[in-house]
């Protein structure tokens, strides 16, 4: 099942994660595996510089498998981030859904500049 029916839903569980990103590698920030029976709403996305003197730049990447595999489509592209400031990345005006067999990724400029923070609903059929 790639997108399940979300009209008559056995349950809707609000989440959220956070990741400090320790290296220039790119991390899977948010996982639907293939065959999950979910479908994910992506509701936030905020990316924080916590160097109080560096801008550090960072892309999101949506990929068309999941663990960070297939194709990537950006969200956004070496976007820099000022020292000590935040980016929205994705808010609930431009919500997105994952589905099964998809991923979300963030890749930092520079190891342990940048922390991501997702929220979303896990949406079960």
């Amino acid at each position: 099942m790639a997108a399940p029916n979300i009209v008559n839903v056995s349950s809707i569980l609000g989440k959220t994660d956070q990741y400090a990103l320790t290296s220039t590698n790119q991390t899977t920030i948010l996982n639907n595996a293939a065959s999950s029976d979910n479908v994910l709403k992506v509701n936030m996305i905020q990316v924080a510089n916590v160097d109080g003197t560096n801008a550090c730049d960072i892309t999101i990447d949506v990929h068309s498998a999941d663990d960070g595999a297939g194709t990537a489509f950006s969200l956004v592209s070496t976007v820099s981030v000022p020292a000590d400031a935040s980016l929205i990345v994705l808010d609930k005006s431009t919500a997105i859904y994952l589905e099964e067999d998809m991923s979300i990724t963030a890749t930092a400029g520079t190891a342990s500049d940048l922390e991501v923070v997702i929220s979303y609903e896990q949406i079960t059929d």
